[in-house]
This record gives structure tokens, sequence and C-alpha cells, in this order.
């Protein structure tokens, strides 16, 4: 079984990212799904050999990838930002270009919005925002063979 801690949209909120420095340390794979991927930079400089950062739309430096592939065990997971698949108008642009790269998983961010969903037999996940749009969160994902089991946690107490 592998565990990956997946996040997004912290916008310079590093402080949140030290709350839980812990969780980040224990787990596999740490993915920052961008905006901001310097924060996600701030995780790699710590965790260099397991973190992976994507840009989003308001990223302009050169931290991390437009989008990726990774296999964990048997489940393939594509990941990217989400702004350049319409997120916040559906979800069936982003399961298609993930069932195109052959991916049962697909990881995005932008919504601020914690959520799951499963589209067209794709596993739609976002992490949420460890940001001041909404209610920490972020997605706690286990992958044990073919099978990839996603938690929303929530690290603070706000009801916005």
């Amino acid at each position: 079984m592998k565990t990956i801690v997946v996040l997004s949209d912290t916008h310079g909120n590093t402080g949140a990212l030290n709350e839980i420095i812990n969780i980040l340390s224990e787990c596999d794979i740490i993915i920052h799904l961008g905006d901001t991927s310097r924060d996600g930079n701030f995780i790699r400089k710590l965790y260099p050999y397991k973190t992976y950062i994507l840009n989003g739309n308001c990223d302009f430096g050169t931290y991390g990838e437009d989008e990726i592939v990774l296999q964990v065990e048997d489940v393939k997971i594509f990941a990217c930002h989400g702004h350049k698949y319409g997120v916040k108008s559906g979800l069936q642009k982003l399961a298609a270009r993930a069932k195109e790269l052959d991916c049962s998983v697909a990881l995005y961010g932008h919504t601020h919005r914690a959520e799951e969903n499963e589209v067209d037999g794709v596993l739609t996940v976002n992490p949420g925002t460890m940001s001041a749009y909404s209610r920490y969160s972020y997605c706690y994902l286990a992958i044990n063979g073919k099978k990839a089991v996603p938690v929303i946690v929530y690290t603070d107490e706000r009801n916005l």
C-alpha cells in the first residue's frame, strides 16, 4: 500500500503546510496541484524525492509541470491544476483527458472545493484549498493494488 497527500491552492500559506508536516513526512508521495507552485517547492525542499509539483493558473515560475501521469502500484493517476480543462464548469474534459492517458484517477484543484466524484469511470478528486478561500483541506489518498481510496481531511473548524 502507498499513501499520497494531495494539496492544492495553498496561495502562499506555508503556515498551514507546517501544521501538517508530520503527515507530509510519513506519506509515500506528495502532490501539490498548483496555485501556488512555489509552496510546492517549499515542500520539495523538505522532501525532494517524493514531491511532485503542478503549475496552476496563478503560477508563473518554473517550479512544476502542467500535468503529470504517475503509476502507483496498479493505479495510473493523472494530475493537473484543472483550469485548462474547465473544471469550474464540469469534469467531463478532465475525465476524458484521464481516459485518453489510460488513467483511472484524475487529481485537480482550481475550484477551492474539496470533492470526489466518478465521471465516466474515472475517480476525480479535488483536495480543496489550504488558504483563506475555504476551510483548509487536503486529500489523503491510499492506493492498494488496483484500488484507490481518497479521504478529504479538514484541518480547521471554519465553516465558510
